[in-house]
């Protein structure tokens, strides 16, 4: 399974895979051949399609060598693109899109015995993806759709029209899968939704989603609430009391910016300004001090002139973000942006874009700085840190989601799910180390859950899902922000 783009579409891939084995596929040892390989694709990025067909091309002579394998593509890019992914890549079986995930082992079979590409996209959701099987990539730390879909009309955005319009679940769907997760291991959970804190609107409910919040609060045994992404315009003052006012929502926030130029905002059709997303940011470090924002920065956006970038770089200043997904604006076809006038030389755009990772590397890399001699509490994970095991390290989240790399000594290694206390003895822009050792472990059943998992015998037998490695480029980096992060 390769995932391109953001968490909705990591836990749609969740779902691909708990549709697959439900329907008798086995996951695919790292040193085989697969007979499946499906992408779940991003439309988001210019680039997308690059990729997509990039590993297609590298998987041909793969598939020519191992008779019976399939692929199938879905997601955003195969909604957007449908037939034309099987013109230029002929070689694929399946072409299926956001609305119908739940097609895939049908159209897979289809495919088998028909012997021939099939292409299913459906323009409306057939069912919510919540009520499909689903294989959670970790059973500590669970993602759970709120909503799905987007009824903001920004000029950059392809993604409503490739994920629809807003639905909503109803609050005790939410808080029912909820508590079973909490009751198979997980003391983490990330509400997600194209745009979160608009929860409600299709059932008229404007505070539905601080409701929400503290009602997760109330859930036993649920010790770690996040959420993302939450839209500027839709941010009021009763989530804020929410999220201050219930112990288990964690002190962070990622609130896309995309601009700090109101003029340009308003050419994004972003609803709000400058000074309403400063008075946000005000507002949540009035009531949560110690909280870390993250946003999602564009450069680069049709006209943007240097007064416009210069009002960026001041809010980001100002609001002192913990870290910012930066992106150099990427022309999407069929978006009102991509034909406006005023389209940027690309050595502008990357000119102004250093100067944005220089400005907020500095920043992160103070606010990172001023945690040096705390303690913090780390939610310890699995295979968040490439060099851990030559460094003898462990890595995990604190509260507020700041990555911290730990020491390990002594015999009893804390297990992921477990909770550690280490104290911070240096920081980088990106991150965060503690080699004092740690202070207290707190085994927890998320760690226990996590054993079990891995005591588990497994087995070999059966078609093998995944994704060869012969002639496939590096993985991409990990998906960050949700689909705000253009």
């Amino acid at each position: 399974m390769r995932t391109y783009g953001c968490q909705m579409n990591v836990h749609d891939s969740e779902r691909l895979s708990g549709l697959l084995e439900d329907a008798g596929y086995k996951r695919a040892a790292e040193d085989s051949t697969p007979d499946v390989v499906v992408f779940n694709t991003c439309a988001v990025r210019e680039n997308a399609d690059n990729r997509l067909y990039g590993n297609l091309g590298h998987l041909r002579p793969v598939k020519d060598s191992h008779p019976g394998m399939q692929i199938a593509v879905g997601g955003c890019l195969a909604q957007k693109d449908r037939g034309e992914i099987v013109r230029r890549a002929p070689w694929v079986d399946v072409v299926f899109g956001t609305h119908n995930i739940g097609s895939l082992p049908a159209l897979l079979e289809r495919s088998r015995v028909q012997r021939e590409a099939q292409v299913e996209i459906q323009e409306s959701l057939e069912t919510f993806p919540s009520t499909l099987p689903t294989r959670r990539e970790s059973v500590y730390a669970a993602w759970v759709s709120i909503s799905v879909g987007c009824n903001n009309t920004c000029t950059f955005c392809i993604v409503p029209s490739l994920r629809g319009k807003e639905k909503d679940r109803r609050p005790g769907d939410i808080l029912a899968e909820i508590r079973a997760l909490v009751a198979e291991g997980a003391i983490e959970v990330t509400l997600l939704g194209q745009n979160v804190n608009a929860y409600g609107s299709e059932f008229g409910d404007r505070q539905a989603f601080s409701k929400l919040l503290r009602a997760c609060g109330e859930i036993e045994g649920l010790e770690r609430v996040r959420f993302t992404s939450p839209h500027p315009r839709d941010f009021t003052d009763d989530v804020i009391a929410a999220m201050a006012e219930t112990p288990n929502v964690m002190p962070q926030l990622h609130m896309p910016l995309q601009s700090g130029s109101s003029r340009v905002l308003k050419a994004m059709r972003r609803s709000y300004r400058q000074e309403r997303f400063l008075g946000i940011v005000e507002k949540v470090r009035a009531a949560m001090p110690e909280a870390a924002i993250t946003t999602d920065i564009i450069v680069g956006f049709p006209g943007e002139t240097e007064e416009d970038f210069e009002e960026t770089l001041k809010v980001v200043r100002e609001a002192r973000f913990a870290q910012a997904f930066t992106f150099q604006y990427s022309k999407r076809p069929g978006t009102p942006a991509a034909t406006m006038e005023g389209q940027l030389p690309k050595e502008v755009v990357q000119e102004r874009y250093e100067r944005l990772v220089e400005l907020q590397d500095a920043i992160s890399w103070e606010e990172n700085r001023r945690l040096v001699g705390r303690d913090v509490e780390v939610l310890v994970a699995e295979g968040e840190g490439r060099k851990d095991g030559e460094r003898r390290r462990l890595s995990g989240r604190a509260p507020d989601n700041r990555l911290v790399h730990f020491a390990v000594d002594g015999e009893a290694v804390p297990r992921p799910g477990d909770l550690v206390t280490v104290g911070v003895t240096y920081a980088a822009p990106h991150h965060l180390v503690a080699d004092a050792g740690v202070r207290a472990v707190r085994r927890t059943r998320a760690g226990d859950a996590w054993e079990a998992r891995n005591a588990a015998p497994q087995s070999g037998s059966g078609v093998l899902l995944g994704m060869p490695k012969v002639g496939v480029p590096d993985p991409l980096p990990a998906a960050t922000g949700g689909c705000s992060a253009l």
